[in-house]
């Protein structure tokens, strides 16, 4: 009864907010106005509209961290951005070129499925100012070990070697808001006191009430941490906290990751502002602090733009994988071991 009660809250409070008179809505709907004037798009209940398909495969050529030999520039080049469209330009034309031919192989795996430019960040950090992520405290360090995964890793034994993500648990966060080599679909969905953010891969729907309601109690763990919203003008604040630091900060396979097991904590928080610019664009940033392991905050900023387009099917993870369970056994003969554990016979 108190799930049902739970419920029909939700739905009236939806309703309520859905059913604003014509005239309020009207007057919100002036409020809101992109920088050159022109209407920011409303949804029926008043709240700025995000939603759409706004894939990230663009920023596939921008690096996570900044190569040393631009310093504090943010900007490329015009000569510094031909190179980094010819990445994607170079990936696109591997892809056709197998659809053409009736052949899969890594055109495939590494897709590009972009119609937007690359970006002209040299990097995706833009805090600290050298676009480098930060250094691990003491405790940051220590806790390395314990962040395994098949990239760092040589000898398994058990699933707990390996990372969430070889897992198909989660990327988490801030990995899940990254690029990758495929799968970078990001779709945004509202409805009255909520905003889904669902992604491609691993097929995860991040649920984020914008109602105002309290956070979790700190004893609520999560892999994707906890999140809660809030609107400031047009702009989607995210504050997710409550992560149950069993989650790598950043995964291989990201471009320009520092090399390495990142460890997390449940201390952890990400914060993100997602600010609609024009109606095929979002200016996204994420915040990242935790001062158990981190000896500085760090930030990514990049641009989303709006791909109507853009189309993924089910993301099946563990449909037919037996990786993890060849690993084990792989690295058990190695080490003169049956694939249960127990000594091979010489």
């Amino acid at each position: 009864m108190k799930g049902l009660a739970h419920a029909l809250i939700v739905v009236t409070a939806g309703l309520t907010a859905w059913s604003m008179p014509a005239d309020a809505h009207a007057q919100q709907a002036a409020a809101f106005r992109y920088a050159d004037g022109s209407p920011h798009p409303v949804t029926p209940w008043g709240d700025p509209d995000l939603q759409g398909m706004w894939p990230i495969m663009h920023l596939f050529a921008t690096n996570l961290q900044r190569n040393p030999q631009y310093g504090d520039r943010q900007q490329l080049t015009d000569d510094e951005w031909k190179r980094a469209e010819a990445v994607l330009q170079a990936r696109e034309q591997n892809y056709q070129r197998e659809i053409a031919t009736g052949k899969m192989n890594m055109g495939h795996w590494a897709e590009t499925t972009t119609r937007s430019a690359a970006t002209r960040l040299t990097s995706l950090i833009s805090y600290p100012a050298n676009g480098r992520m930060p250094a691990l405290t003491e405790k940051g360090k220590a806790l390395v070990p314990l962040f395994k995964s098949d990239d760092t890793r040589t000898v398994f034994d058990s699933p707990d070697d390996f990372d969430a993500w070889d897992r198909c648990i989660t990327r988490g966060l801030p990995s899940s808001m990254l690029p990758y080599n495929y799968n970078n679909g990001i779709q945004i969905l509202q409805s009255p006191g909520y905003v889904v953010v669902n992604l491609e891969m691993v097929h995860e729907a991040r649920v984020i009430p914008v109602d105002g309601r309290p956070p979790l109690a700190g004893a609520i763990t999560q892999w994707m941490g906890e999140s809660r919203g809030r609107w400031e003008g047009t702009t989607l604040v995210v504050e997710t906290t409550n992560f149950n630091g069993r989650v790598h900060m950043i995964i291989t396979g990201i471009p320009g990751k520092p090399a390495g097991d990142w460890p997390s904590s449940p201390n952890t928080k990400v914060t993100e502002r997602f600010r609609r610019v024009s109606d095929s664009q979002i200016d996204y940033e994420m915040t990242i602090e935790d001062a158990d392991i981190l000896t500085d905050k760090w930030t990514v900023s990049y641009p989303m733009y709006q791909d109507p387009g853009y189309f993924w099917n089910e993301y099946a993870c563990h449909e037919g994988n037996t990786a993890v369970r060849n690993f084990i056994e792989a690295s058990r003969f190695e080490r003169g071991l049956n694939p249960d554990g127990s000594p091979r016979q010489k």
